[in-house]
């Protein structure tokens, strides 16, 4: 679990509900109108949008900006150049067992197609397909996320064009300007709020995981055709670590 974006959305909820109960009552924030204009409007254009598998894969897409295990491109070198040894002394199908443990699929696929003797240059293909894929699956998700930020405020301001309307009707009828004026700002407000303390934030989440993962995969394909092309493992290290910054770039070797 992402400490970082839940401290942050409850950071940001919390401020900006403590200033709304410093000035006033919370319940004149609440009108279900507005929810309904802004909300279903947002759902709505999102599904004119986007296949609908998309828009009900948000949730999904959410989810991974909260729940993604964490990836250590330190700790992955170290396992490559582990396995660089063991293939350099003892060849590559003394890395049939480490390919049946790891954890990662991406990594096993790699490690298995060595030990299967595929040339490095079909290896290579394999690998960045998967990657290029990944990417594709990030992009796509950080780009409904931004859609809906953008539909957000749009859809605030048809709520206010709306209440508009309606309180410019109502003007010899005092009783009814309140609740038109009402729809017509807070409609705008909750289209500010979702757009730029929901959507926004997390499609932001979204690229940076994507381009932490893109990263790791990288140096894990890096490695696996080093190793397919048996290079000396301290050459492997050396080229690796330019992945890295600097304070990350320990040395297995003595």
């Amino acid at each position: 679990m992402d400490i970082a974006t839940i401290a942050g959305i409850i950071s940001a909820f919390a401020l900006v509900l403590i200033a709304i109960l410093m000035g006033g009552n919370l319940m004149i924030f609440v009108d279900f109108p507005s929810m309904m204009i802004t909300v279903g409007g947002i759902i709505g254009v999102s599904l004119m949008h986007y296949p609908l598998g998309d828009v009900l894969s948000v949730v999904k897409v959410v989810k991974n900006t909260f729940f993604q295990k964490k990836t250590d491109p330190q700790e992955l070198t170290k396992k490559i150049i582990e396995m660089a040894n063991m293939a350099r002394k003892e060849g590559l199908l003394s890395l049939q067992n480490t390919a049946k443990n790891l954890e990662d699929p991406f990594m096993k696929v790699g490690i298995q197609a060595l030990v299967d003797g595929l040339e490095p240059d079909a290896i290579r293909d394999i690998l960045s397909t998967d990657i290029d894929q990944m990417d594709d699956r990030h992009s796509h998700g950080a780009e409904l996320l931004t859609s809906m930020a953008g539909y957000a405020p749009a859809m605030g301001l048809i709520g206010t064009l709306i209440g508009l309307v309606q309180m410019l009707q109502n003007l010899n009828d005092p009783s009814k300007i309140g609740p038109g004026m009402a729809v017509a700002l807070i409609t705008t407000f909750y289209g500010a709020v979702m757009a730029n303390m929901i959507f926004l934030p997390l499609s932001g989440k979204l690229k940076t995981r994507g381009s932490e993962e893109s990263q790791y995969r990288q140096i894990a394909l890096e490695g696996i055709i080093s190793i397919s092309g048996g290079t000396n493992p301290r050459i492997i290290e050396q080229k690796l670590h330019a992945f890295l910054p600097p304070k990350m770039r320990v040395s297995s070797f003595t």
